[in-house]
């Protein structure tokens, strides 16, 4: 099937079409001649995911996706969460937004006297597929905490200062498969193609 994935991370494409696997040809809007910005305005990761894969369809009329994810810290009351690519500014630079995430925590500690981890946080990832009968909403999420310091050369965003729950080690840390296994974007891709394979 080949379907539009409405980015223009590589990061992000490489990683769907792994998970996703040979049965999917991910194609992107700038592959089609879509060089202008895809709208995101809304206040909610449903909100703008829903926005940029009706856009591409209003567009192209063929099948697309979009995906809209982000950081959730609970010690942050949920920041940077929908402006998690744009934390530190309308830049959207991973290593700003990770030191200014970091400089956020910076007097809160990973756990307190019992144990008790005080920097968790969470990915969550909502993929919106547009197809001729409507738009058809997928989430995933992934739990964990913040560490003190990035540790770690794969991965991007904020990877480097996120560690999965139940794993010694960060995103970043993971290999491609391991990651890709409990990622929040994983889990979303995971259900759209199960949900397709069985229309």
């Amino acid at each position: 099937m080949k379907i539009i994935f409405a980015t223009g991370n590589t990061h992000k494409l490489r990683e769907a079409q792994e998970i996703l696997g040979p049965g999917f040809e991910l194609t992107t809007p700038q592959a089609l001649g879509c060089t202008e910005e895809i709208p995101e305005n809304a206040t909610t990761f449903e909100g703008n995911a829903k926005e940029k894969a009706q856009y591409l369809w209003d567009r192209f009329g063929l099948p697309c996706f979009a995906d809209d994810s982000g950081l959730e810290v609970d010690a942050l009351n949920g920041a940077p969460g929908v402006y998690s690519a744009r934390y530190a500014g309308p830049q959207k630079n991973d290593a700003d937004n990770l030191q200014k995430l970091l400089e956020d925590l910076q007097h809160i500690p990973e756990q307190d006297a019992q144990g008790q981890a005080l920097r968790t946080a969470r990915f969550r990832c909502v993929i919106a597929l547009m197809l001729e009968d409507g738009c058809h909403l997928f989430h995933g999420t992934s739990e964990g905490c913040i560490t003190t310091a990035p540790s770690g050369n794969g991965g991007f965003g904020y990877d480097p200062v996120f560690r999965p729950q139940g794993y010694d080690r960060n995103f970043s840390e993971l290999s491609a498969e391991e990651k890709n296994s409990i990622s929040h974007r994983g889990s979303a891709l995971r259900a759209m193609a199960q949900w397709l394979k069985q229309r």
